[in-house]
């Protein structure tokens, strides 16, 4: 069995995991990341759980067995189990780095006390963020060690949130993932447009009483 970050790396490199409708539980990586990561016909589950629980559960959800994993009943059970909440089932999608400086003014700024800033720090390490008038673009290393953004947006005219997308395609150095919620079309559009790729779907479980953060691009 690879590990999770080298599945997740061939993933963002456009090798998918082999679609037989396996589901592999995998320990979590560290206390903060666990939860459901669904890809085609293959999902990954990340919990210090006992693997056999987690196939029981799954057997006895009444639905296509391809769709249990992200099933609100099995969700719901993992949660109780592990005593942990979420928010939503997010979008994925990655997008490859890019040679050459943003074209945006970004100026890189320590703002510990912004909403997403302190979201991000509660679920990232190595947080690094940005500023432009009428947006912020914040990066750090997420679920198995993959390589984050999240954007905020509040003002600066069309296509300022795709040009904080591709920006961090440029800034990245490799792969970055985005955490998209599936209703938010306006941002979903704005990282298709930064040339980035759906590859997936995931719900990630916080200790109670942590934050998540909640939002179009997820912080």
């Amino acid at each position: 069995m690879e590990t999770l970050p080298e599945l997740l790396d061939a993933v963002a490199r456009d090798r998918f995991l082999p679609p037989d409708g396996t589901v592999s539980v995998l320990p979590q990586p560290g206390r903060r990341d666990a939860g459901v990561l669904a890809f085609t016909a293959h999902t990954l589950v990340l919990t210090d759980e006992d693997p056999a629980w987690v196939r029981a559960t799954l057997a006895a959800v009444d639905c296509d067995p391809l769709a249990a994993p992200m099933h609100p009943r099995f969700l719901a059970a993992l949660m109780d189990r592990t005593g942990r909440t979420a928010e939503t089932v997010d979008a994925l999608w990655v997008g490859a780095p890019l040679p050459g400086p943003p074209a945006l003014p970004l100026r890189e700024i320590a703002d510990a006390g912004h909403p997403r800033v302190v979201r991000a720090r509660g679920r990232r390490d190595s947080v690094r963020v940005w500023a432009v008038d009428g947006g912020l673009l914040v990066v750090g290393r997420g679920v198995g060690g993959r390589l984050e953004v999240a954007l905020e947006v509040a003002g600066g005219g069309a296509g300022l949130g795709r040009g904080l997308a591709l920006a961090a395609r440029q800034l990245a150095g490799g792969p970055v993932w985005a955490q998209v919620s599936p209703g938010n079309a306006r941002s979903a559009r704005a990282f298709l447009a930064a040339g980035y790729r759906p590859v997936g779907a995931e719900l990630l479980l916080s200790a109670r009483g942590g934050s998540t953060g909640c939002s179009g691009s997820r912080s």
